[in-house]
């Protein structure tokens, strides 16, 4: 990471950069010893009282002393993609939301309030793409009061690490006490090499509604009600992959959801007793091939933070991250 100009560390970013994508420089205790710098790369989110708060691609909010600072300078706001699809942020969090449609929703200005009785965070959220049409304290006291008037706690989904995400507004929340639960990447990648990965498929079947086998492998509903099969079957085209098990459950399952050019990949679940048997890979690519012959080319998918194991499979398939997403909750439960 380079930081000089003839030769000399500079500090070129000040408070008139907050918004703006960083990359800084600072001293640690250890750099009295001879050693102990570190860098960060983020959004300037805040200068205030001589400390910075930088917000990293992962939702992480770093605070730094204005005088520990050795270098610094402004870079490009995000990262050129070199492979797979093109993709704006907003375009992303419009599909995903579509694969994952609220049983009741609100505007709130350009704000969207879900709800679906708690059944995934996605669509019990406020995803807020744009502006809410008031003060950020009034427009976060309208989510609170509109899902504690369904008995919900308040979620507000945010994202960062791309150009147009959200790291200020993630600032914001947890400066007024929200806390960040939950966060989870978002990856694109081609669609075609999916398909491509097994295109016997011998063994999959394909159904555009969900079964009881099907929930229970899925295993995320509780007792499942109407309101999750209604989540479950949102989005413009919706399939179903399960593979037979011996039990009463099948062996796996995927969900699709074909949307114009994306098609999106959800609830692949492998039976503990049938892993690494190249299950997952078989649902996968039978649901690429329906998409791909209803116009389909490119796809999406998230990876929790911690499944080391989805990441790899993944990244084996084409896949990269686009952007992190996290769910911000006020109060505690």
């Amino acid at each position: 990471m380079e930081f000089t100009a003839g030769g000399r560390l500079e500090v070129r970013v000040t408070a008139a950069d907050v918004g703006k994508r960083v990359s800084v420089r600072r001293r640690t205790d250890a750099a009295e010893r001879g050693g102990g710098f570190t860098d960060t790369v983020g959004v300037l989110t805040s200068w205030d009282d001589g400390v910075l708060l930088i917000t990293r691609r992962t939702g992480e909010s770093v605070r730094i002393a204005e005088d520990t600072l050795v270098a610094g300078k402004v870079v490009p706001a995000a990262p050129a993609r070199r492979h797979g699809p093109a993709a704006s942020y907003e375009e992303l969090a419009r599909v995903s939301a579509r694969a994952w449609q609220p049983v009741e929703s609100e505007p709130l200005g350009d704000w969207e309030l879900r709800a679906a009785a708690g059944f995934t965070r996605r669509a019990n959220s406020a995803l807020p793409l744009g502006d809410p049409g008031r003060p950020l304290d009034e427009a976060l006291g309208e989510v609170r009061k509109w899902y504690g008037a369904r008995g919900l706690p308040a979620y507000v989904q945010t994202a960062t690490g791309a150009e147009g995400t959200q790291e200020t507004l993630c600032a914001e929340l947890v400066a007024r006490g929200w806390e960040r639960e939950v966060s989870a990447e978002l990856h694109i990648g081609a669609l075609a090499p999916v398909g491509d990965l097994d295109a016997d498929g011998t063994g999959v079947e394909l159904s555009r509604s969900c079964d009881e086998g099907w929930l229970r492998r899925y295993g995320r509903t509780g007792t499942p009600g109407p309101h999750v099969r209604k989540v479950l079957a949102s989005g413009p085209s919706v399939w179903f992959a399960s593979v037979p098990g011996s039990g009463d459950a099948p062996a796996a399952i995927g969900r699709c959801v074909v949307d114009g050019r994306w098609a999106g990949f959800m609830a692949v679940e492998v039976d503990p007793g049938r892993r690494r048997q190249g299950l997952a890979t078989s649902v996968m690519s039978a649901l690429a091939r329906q998409a791909l012959s209803e116009g389909a080319s490119a796809a999406w998918l998230q990876v929790e933070n911690g499944n080391d194991g989805a990441r790899a499979l993944y990244g084996g398939m084409g896949f990269a991250a686009h952007h992190t997403y996290h769910h911000y909750r006020h109060g505690r439960a």
